[in-house]
């Protein structure tokens, strides 16, 4: 069978997704990404041999127009060291999923740039402006000011030590255009004007109509980074800065799309809630845009969540008179700060585009947070905007069929089906493994919105002499066999006397018994790339929510007064980390060598090397507002489970509480919590400064650690 003859489409991502569709459910093929496994292509037959399709052909249809991919702060989780290389991998990965309209927001920086030197804004003068390469999300999202910075906390001086980096990916950016228009067709979503503006423009413009923002989760507001400057809608700049800004950017990339995002306000709040500021800020916008381009089209974040994990958006079509003005891409959030958690819940995945397609009509109502009415959308698409991206592979293959899908279906046998594809062959213990992580790991029924919060990650900063206890029982209870419920995506504001509490939808047992189905299929599956990250995902998750159980157990310990028994929960919870270290040391896909090395690569000299370095050290840690006592709020929001990072930062952080809290045990004395902060905060600084090496390969048996860490801790 000639493929080239028989896959047809309306464009080169039709026909590109429909090869994919082939290849999965004619030759049970799999793709995902190469972190999460790759591809498993060793189940489709040689040329010559490929299995035919039936004479009138099969015809698979887009359920609605559009399927979207990627969220503002991937750039900066994910995307923020790639190299052409691996752009153009993820390219593939998209037009293979079906995806048709993708955000690009990499390589703004350096149109803006250009753009502000038109209204006499110097490259000095920006060097407040834009963050620092791993926080460029933030500074263009209105939220964070001065990240630029090197691990000692001074400013750089001189812009030129980031502005060779925004260059090189500007010229990446303008190639990533090209192929988007040239290879498959995509139709790009292209960045706009907010408003956001470096301090210098009231200088240069002293009657411009320009306000300082609120604070955006700093310690303690410090202008250095946070409290960015917002031009207001009503000054006549606003409109010529975006109309500026939206030319420039056409000049560069051509006319590549009629589609730009803005959202005016993500994750911070407006200087007012007057209807009228609201609407003429709207109005702003869109004339910046249509000014450059007639047929502009406005895509909107909403903050409205559906089924406990989607995020909706808007396509506001501003110039139309009709009452369809507004339409609805209904997607998947699904991560935050591209954390390593296996979570999900397909079932809603599975059945919430569907369903929301075939009700009244495929429409939906949304309440306006602000202005207190409700607004009919007509549902246009889905689509993918999760935080950061290589990770729960399951969950976002699903979603990327959704887009196809208009009928109901069987989750169960497509489940069945998933699993011969990925591993290539039928096991029947790994497809029982799934059915118990489908009602497990991947039925999140709470409510809540994952984010992890496991304690070995996201180390409770808090006082135990303070609360004794504090419910302590009932909550190992809970953890144990139900899940601890909590209200918010992440704590940022805990304080001395209250315990984080780590997210738990279902029973450990029941994922360490998929874990032993994994294990025992380790013998037909284990050269699999595909089987070995799932093995060691779920091993390292099971012993994560362990070390949650031993940590509540170390700390009932001490409200007891059983300095043995705080001993031997501290001693384990220790070596726990050290244990999924080494397990995840023989996994090239978790490993934080890779990180800080793509970083270094991009650099062009020494200073740029460190910088680069200490940005992405700092965005996976604690960043960097915190003061000697006190934290960064956004202290292990990025966290990660890389070898690396757990045996060199993890457990250094947990050694030097416990050994603080068995001192305060053994002595009889309130624990020293400021003592402990100053401690560990001076310990996170200066690893974040480091310049140590770390592997990029994997060392060890995968299979063989995974057996002897379930012989350990499971039986």
């Amino acid at each position: 069978m000639d493929i080239r003859e028989r896959i047809k489409g309306t464009t080169a991502v039709d026909i590109t997704s429909g090869l994919h569709w082939y290849l999965k459910y004619w030759c049970g093929a799999h793709v995902s990404w190469d972190k999460t496994g790759g591809a498993q292509l060793g189940s489709v037959p040689k040329p010559g041999s490929l299995p035919p399709v039936r004479y009138e052909g099969v015809m698979i249809r887009r359920s609605a127009p559009w399927n979207y991919y990627q969220n503002v702060v991937t750039s900066s989780y994910s995307y923020v060291w790639w190299d052409w290389e691996r752009w153009e991998k993820e390219i593939d990965w998209m037009a293979l999923q079906g995806v048709n309209l993708p955000l690009a927001f990499t390589g703004q920086d350096t149109i803006w740039q250009k753009v502000f030197a038109e209204f006499n804004i110097t490259k000095q003068d920006l060097n407040d402006f834009f963050g620092g390469p791993a926080f460029l999300a933030w500074a263009r999202m209105v939220d964070v000011a001065k990240t630029n910075i090197i691990s000692n906390g001074t400013a750089r001086d001189d812009p030129r030590k980031i502005e060779s980096w925004l260059f090189i990916f500007a010229l990446f950016l303008v190639t990533l255009m090209h192929t988007y228009q040239l290879k498959y067709f995509f139709l790009v979503v292209l960045p706009s004007f907010s408003g956001n503006v470096p301090a210098a423009l009231k200088a240069i413009f002293p009657t411009a109509n320009i306000s300082r923002l609120g604070d955006w989760n700093t310690v303690d507001g410090d202008p250095r980074w946070c409290c960015t400057y917002l031009l207001d809608p009503s000054d006549s700049l606003f409109i010529e800065i975006g109309e500026a800004f939206m030319k420039q950017q056409i000049k560069e990339y051509g006319d590549v799309t009629d589609i730009y995002s803005c959202d005016t306000f993500n994750e911070n709040s407006p200087p007012t809630n007057d209807p009228t500021y609201i609407s003429s800020l709207g109005s702003a916008v869109y004339e910046a845009m249509s000014k450059a381009d007639n047929d502009a089209v406005w895509l909107m974040q909403s903050a409205v969540l559906e089924y406990g994990l989607a995020i909706l958006f808007r396509l506001i079509i501003l110039e139309t008179t009709t009452d369809e003005g507004e339409e609805l891409l209904e997607c998947m959030l699904h991560n935050f700060g591209g954390n390593i958690e296996m979570y999900g819940i397909l079932n809603a995945v599975a059945s919430g585009p569907i369903d929301a397609r075939v009700s009244e009509n495929s429409t939906m109502s949304l309440p306006h947070p602000i202005l207190q009415f409700t607004k009919t959308l007509r549902q246009i698409g889905v689509g993918m905007c999760m935080e950061g991206i290589e990770q729960n592979p399951v969950v976002y293959e699903l979603m990327s069929e959704m887009a196809f899908r208009s009928d109901r279906f069987q989750l169960e046998e497509w489940l069945t089906t998933y699993s011969r594809r990925r591993y290539g062959k039928s096991v029947y213990q790994v497809e029982d493994a799934w059915k118990i992580l489908h009602r497990t790991i991947y039925n999140c029924s709470d409510g809540i919105a994952d984010h992890n919060t496991d304690y070995i990650v996201k180390f409770p900063d808090w006082d135990p002499s303070v609360n004794n206890q504090l419910g302590i029982p009932e909550i190992i209870q809970r953890h144990k066999l139900a899940g601890i419920q909590q209200k918010r995506r992440f704590f940022f504001h805990e304080t001395s006397s209250s315990l984080p509490q780590p997210h738990m939808w279902y029973k450990n047992k029941d994922a360490v018994w998929a874990l032993k189905l994994f294990l025992d299929a380790g013998n037909e599956l284990a050269e699999l790339p595909t089987y070995r990250y799932d093995l060691v995902d779920l091993t390292r998750q099971s012993l994560s929510k362990l070390a949650n159980e031993i940590y509540l157990s170390a700390i009932h310990a001490f409200w007891d007064k059983d300095a043995k028994a705080l001993s031997l929960h501290c001693l384990k919870f220790l070596q726990l980390i050290k244990d999924i270290d080494k397990l995840l040391a023989a996994a090239d896909n978790f490993l934080l060598g890779p990180w800080l090395e793509s970083a270094k690569k991009l650099s062009l000299n020494a200073d740029e090397m460190q910088q680069y370095e200490w940005n992405a050290r700092t965005q996976v840690t604690m960043w960097y507002d915190n003061t000697k006592y006190v934290q960064s709020k956004l202290h292990d929001y990025a966290n990660k489970f890389w070898s690396g990072l757990l045996e060199d930062y993890y457990l250094p952080r947990a050694s030097m509480y416990f050994t603080r809290l068995l001192k305060s045990l053994k002595e009889n004395e309130d624990f020293k919590l400021e003592e402990w902060r100053k401690e560990w905060i001076a310990f996170s600084n200066k690893w974040q400064g480091g310049m140590e090496l770390y592997p990029v390969k994997a060392q060890g048996d995968a299979l063989a650690i995974a057996k002897e860490l379930y012989q350990k801790y499971f039986t």
